[in-house]
Formats: C-alpha cells, sequence, structure tokens
C-alpha cells in the first residue's frame, strides 16, 4: 500500500471538479448547498474548514448524551422510582452502545458513504432521544437510551474518515484537533447545560436538549455536507456476456443463485464490521489504540472525580457552579487545538525533510510515525503529571483555583494524545481511515465507560489524591512505553501490516 504524499500543489493546480447536481451521491444530495467534488482535496480551505466545523459539531452529541445526565440523575432515580445504582446504567451502557455500534457505521460508511450513514444515524437519534423523554419507567429510558447514543455515536468513528477524505496529510493534524474539539468539549459543556436544565425545568429537559440538537446536526448535514468518500471504480460485469441465457436458468440455479446473494449480503451487514477488530493484530494499530483508551479512560475518571470533590465539604458547590468548573479542561482541549495540531504538522514536515524523502515529483513523502516526536514525550508527561496534581489538591480541598490549573494542563495534554492518535489511525490504513478510528472508539468507550462506573467507588475506598496518583502513574508508564514501541518498531510494523492488507 503506498504511503500518504504530499498533494498540495498538484491539487490546487487543478480546476475544481464539480459533480452535476442530479449526479450527486447520498440521500438528498441535491438539496446540499456544498457541491460534491471530484477530488475532495480540491475544496477550498474555507469549504474544508466549513465541512470540518459541522462534523465536529455533529462529533458533539454523542459524548453530550452521556455527561449531560449526570446532575439530572438523583432527580431521575426519584421520579422514575429506581436505585442510584439502577439509574447510572443510563451513562454506563449508553457509553457502552457508543463504542460498539460505530464498528457498522464504519464498516456502512466504507460502501454506502459517509453523507447517508450521518443522515440515517441522526435520524434515528432523534426519535430514540425523542422516545427517551418519553419514558414512563426506567427500562424503557435504558432501552432507548442505548438506542439514541448508539445512532449518534456513528460520527465517533466516520467523521474522521471524512477528515481524511478532505485535508492532506501535511495539514491533516491541525485539522483533526479541530474535529476533536466536538467529541471533547460535549462531555465538559454538557454537565454545565445539564445542571442548569434541570433546575429549571426537571431531567426530561434535558433529554429533549439532546432531540433538538440531534434535530439540528440532522439539518446540517443535510444541506452542508456532501459526500466525500472516494469513487469506487465499478467492478467488470463479469456476468454480462451471459445477458442472453439468464432467461433459461433452471430455477434451483437461480435459487442457489439468490441464497448466495443472501449470505453475502448478511455477511456484510453482520460480521464484516466486527472484522475490524481483528485490526488489533497489528502491533502499530494495538499500541496507539491502547495509548489512546488509556488517555481517554483517565477523562472520565477525572470526570467522576471532580463531581464528588465539588460537590462535598470542603466545596459543597451546587451543579450548576460545578458545571463551570469542567471548563478549565476545556479552554485546555481549544487551546491545544488551536496551536497543537499545527505543531504536530511542523514536527512532521520537519521529519520528513530531516530523513531526505521525497518522490519522483520532488514531493515530501509523510509517514504517521513522524507524528511521534517531542509532542508525544511531552504530552505523555503532563497529562498524568496534571492528574496527581488535580488529585491532592482535591483530597487537601485548597481554593478551586489549584485543581482548575492542573486540569487545564490535562486538556492540553490529553488533547495532544487524542489528535496525534487519531491522525496516525486514518495514516496507518488510509484506504480504510473510518476503520481504524472505529476500532479506536471501541476500545477507548470502553475504558471510559469501565472509569465511569469503577471511579466513585474506588474513590471511597482509597481517596481521590491515591486515585489519581495511580491513574497518573499507569497512564505515565503506558504511554511513555507506547511511544518508545512506536518510534523503534513502527517502520517495521508499517510494512509488514501494509503487506497483510494488500493480500
Amino acid at each position: 500500500m503506498e504511503r500518504t504524499r504530499s498533494q498540495a500543489s498538484s491539487v490546487r493546480s487543478r480546476p475544481l471538479s464539480i459533480v452535476p447536481r442530479l449526479k450527486r451521491r447520498g440521500f438528498l444530495a441535491q438539496l446540499t448547498l456544498v457541491p460534491e467534488v471530484e477530488r475532495p482535496y480540491e475544496y477550498p480551505n474555507k469549504v474544508k474548514w466549513t465541512i470540518t466545523a459541522f462534523i465536529a459539531l455533529a462529533a458533539c452529541a454523542a459524548p453530550m448524551g452521556s455527561a449531560i445526565f449526570y446532575p439530572a440523575l438523583p432527580e431521575m432515580a426519584k421520579d422514575l422510582h429506581a436505585s442510584p445504582t439502577v439509574v447510572n446504567l443510563t451513562v454506563a451502557l449508553y457509553m457502552l452502545a457508543m463504542s460498539i455500534f460505530p464498528l457498522w457505521w464504519s464498516s456502512f460508511s466504507e460502501t454506502l458513504g459517509r453523507r447517508n450513514i450521518y443522515l440515517a444515524s441522526f435520524f434515528l437519534n432523534v426519535v430514540f432521544s425523542l422516545l427517551s423523554g418519553l419514558s414512563v419507567n426506567i427500562s424503557m429510558l435504558i432501552v432507548f437510551r442505548i438506542l439514541s447514543g448508539g445512532a449518534a455515536a456513528s460520527v465517533q468513528a466516520v467523521g474522521a474518515g471524512t477528515i481524511a477524505d478532505v485535508w492532506e496529510p501535511r495539514e491533516r493534524g491541525r485539522a483533526m484537533g479541530y474535529f476533536y474539539l466536538g467529541p471533547l468539549m460535549g462531555p465538559l459543556l454538557a454537565p454545565i447545560i445539564g445542571g442548569a436544565l434541570t433546575e429549571g425545568f426537571g431531567w426530561r429537559s434535558t433529554v429533549w436538549f439532546l432531540t433538538a440538537y440531534g434535530a439540528v446536526v440532522f439539518v446540517l448535514v443535510l444541506f452542508c455536507v456532501p459526500e466525500t468518500l472516494a469513487k469506487r471504480r465499478p467492478a467488470a460485469a463479469v456476468e454480462a456476456s451471459h445477458t442472453n441465457d439468464l432467461s433459461r436458468v433452471s430455477t434451483t440455479r437461480s435459487v442457489q443463485i439468490y441464497t448466495k446473494h443472501a449470505a453475502a449480503w448478511l455477511k456484510r451487514c453482520f460480521l464484516d464490521p466486527l472484522e475490524i477488530i481483528m485490526y488489533l493484530r497489528f502491533p502499530a494499530v494495538a499500541i496507539t489504540v491502547f495509548y489512546a483508551a488509556i488517555t481517554f479512560g483517565s477523562l472520565y475518571v477525572l470526570n467522576i472525580s471532580l463531581q464528588s470533590a465539588f460537590s462535598q465539604a470542603p466545596y459543597g458547590y451546587s451543579a450548576i457552579i460545578i458545571g463551570l468548573l469542567y471548563i478549565p479542561s476545556s479552554l485546555g482541549y481549544f487551546a491545544a487545538s488551536m496551536l497543537g495540531g499545527r505543531w504536530i504538522d511542523r514536527i512532521m514536515v520537519r521529519a520528513a525533510e530531516k530523513a531526505q524523502r521525497y518522490d519522483a515529483k520532488g514531493k515530501l513523502i509523510y509517514l504517521p510515525e513522524d507524528r511521534m516526536r517531542e509532542n508525544a514525550w511531552i504530552s505523555a508527561t503532563l497529562y498524568p503529571g496534571a492528574l496527581i496534581w488535580s488529585g491532592w489538591t482535591l483530597q487537601y480541598g485548597i481554593h478551586w483555583a489549584a485543581p482548575s490549573v492542573a486540569n487545564f494542563f490535562f486538556g492540553v495534554g490529553s488533547m495532544l494524545v487524542f489528535s496525534a492518535a487519531t491522525t496516525m489511525l486514518t495514516e496507518f490504513m488510509p484506504r480504510k481511515s473510518s476503520n481504524g478510528v472505529a476500532l479506536n472508539n471501541f476500545v477507548r468507550n470502553i475504558f471510559s465507560c469501565t472509569g465511569g462506573i469503577v471511579g466513585q467507588p474506588l474513590i471511597d475506598a482509597m481517596g481521590i489524591g491515591w486515585l489519581m496518583t495511580m491513574v497518573g502513574l499507569l497512564s505515565w508508564l503506558s504511554g511513555n512505553i507506547a511511544i518508545w514501541l512506536l518510534r523503534k518498531n513502527s517502520r517495521k510494523w508499517r510494512e509488514q501490516m501494509d503487506k497483510a492488507l494488500s493480500k
């Protein structure tokens, strides 16, 4: 498989090849205000950033749906006559659905296209969110929460595929950083929104908000997001020469043909998506996914710790104030997205120039492992250190500004990890970019679900300080080992993976 290369000059020298409106791909594609083009790299930067912004907004929906419930859980338990443990399942199983469903969304998007998946998934999300708000008991709520979370989670995997479709490798890190603001800002802004809505209008208002948000995303995609998946060359019509014989095919043979086609369709729908998990057999993919998953799991442990510490003495803050104290992490994500992606792209260019990797046309050849340099080493120490800092300041009830500064640096460090890991996965598998991200999403949401469930019991058992120390040391050790292994073996592993995937 050929590695990605810089194509800026050659792409921008071509005229924009717009697909005729009636030939555009996807459901109701004729309504899109942004035209589909033959080569998505040709889009002007303004259009690329517009698409990136809308996809980031869509990616915010699923994580927001998990965190917006936190302030509403006590009222929900009282209204639906359920225990706190059972009510917590509305969040835990929602996150589990976010890890599993994208395997199917990603697989379908590689054949049906990105646009169709976005529209279908958010239509279902609106329906299931509406039914969640109408739930009359906890069982009904849990079922429709699972379905709504699985529907909204499509963008977690397919969105990164869209970014890879429209941005060249030399610019992709910056774009991926902006895209990742969506799924990361969701769980940080949602407690603020959830707290305000719950106090003012009750817990069901949080679900109505999610329903309205899903409807807005559906409309934005319908009118502003064209199909970006590269067109496949149609397979040769092998049976074309036998057209005249079709009418003479026996009934038995006809049944055999239709049975074979039905079996192939069922395999593509139910088994092929599970094959995405088999990419973990490649060490480069497995280590990158593991590194990102550890970081994502620590994010949810931190969120639980903030909720637990700030709601009790000596702080004793209200739900709205606690929600506002998630803002420092958001500012860290924003800062890293604004500056970190551009920094990683420059590191990548510098590495290619230093290695003198040029193709026959004089264009730089970029490799995924170029993204794992000083940025990776810094982030692998920055966010674990911030976890320990935050944990002990919360443990001793120090002024809220102290853990807030730590949380800002956690946001910066973890965002550098998420951006680099996601971009690397799209480049390790350039022809199956959304599959790599779906696998990452699958593993990391299992970690986040686990972190969300065990966080509070561990806080009760060992205290926030020691818990964050344990998580921080585990994150620091695993992160540095992962970076060292990737720097040392990535080229060999990548070549082995390219050879295996090209068979």
